[in-house]
């Protein structure tokens, strides 16, 4: 694809679900991956089997909550790859709880990862993409972010204070032509969808919707694979992109009924 082969892209949340299916689908197309995590042990496990496929990556073991690894991070990336082309902010957490029994512990900690940790890495890359004119961010938010979600106070609210950084950040790079975009998936099969499946036909109720949590279905009849979020994260770090910032992709299935 092009804009993609032999760039440096750097992806936060790479130990699993969206975030290493993003890895995989930018290093199946000839990208040069900085794979970031706090699971290093399962980020070396997908920096083998990429090297085994021919992909060079380098693993980078920081939490997106401490701005001084981030930076560590950043400048070991582009020293050992290069000038950092893409970053995608896939890192992410879900706490649950209604809004009012909700733990202080639990919001602060959704915060600084969903939107600290957004804050913490897109600046440090886009200090280094600046000075160069040229990048692409790509910030993995949630429908959510758009439509309320009973005992998600926190979640949703990280989720659209992540979405609009990521909106003003791109507005304000627009001059250096570095674009800056959102996906927001739906319900994915994920290690944090299936946390929340707690019954046989769970995937089948999230799928007909629910009146007595005010949750609408999936029209398309189905939960996403993160493959299906990927794709659209790759596409706008490709040159196919080139005219789009500040947008919002919505990948649900149409659950949020394009709010």
């Amino acid at each position: 694809m092009n804009g993609i082969r032999g760039a440096v892209c750097l992806v936060s949340g790479a130990a699993q679900g969206i975030g290493e299916a993003v890895a995989r689908g930018l290093a199946a197309r000839g990208a040069v991956l900085a794979l970031l995590d706090v699971n290093a042990a399962a980020l070396f496990r997908l920096s083998d089997e990429l090297a085994g496929q021919g992909a060079r990556s380098l693993v980078l073991p920081a939490d997106v909550r401490d701005g001084a690894a981030l930076e560590a991070a950043v400048e070991r990336a582009e020293a050992e790859l290069g000038p950092l082309a893409v970053l995608v902010n896939a890192a992410g957490i879900l706490r649950c709880g209604t809004a009012l029994e909700l733990d202080e512990q639990d919001w602060a900690d959704t915060f600084a990862v969903n939107a600290g940790g957004v804050f913490l890495l897109s600046r440090a890359v886009a200090r280094r993409m600046a000075p160069r004119h040229a990048g692409c961010i790509v910030t993995v938010g949630s429908n959510a972010a758009a439509v309320p979600r009973m005992q998600m106070s926190a979640y949703a609210a990280s989720k659209a204070a992540s979405a609009q950084f990521t909106k003003c950040l791109g507005l304000e790079l627009a001059g250096q032509g570095i674009r800056c975009n959102v996906v927001s998936p739906g319900s994915t099969d994920t290690p944090m969808q299936r946390a929340l499946w707690q019954a046989p036909d769970a995937q089948a109720r999230v799928i007909a919707g629910s009146l007595d949590t005010f949750r609408a279905g999936i029209p398309l009849g189905r939960i996403a694979t993160p493959d299906d979020i990927a794709e659209a994260v790759i596409f706008l770090c490709s040159d196919s992109a080139r005219h789009i910032t500040l947008h919002d992709l919505c990948v649900d299935g149409g659950a949020a009924l394009g709010a």
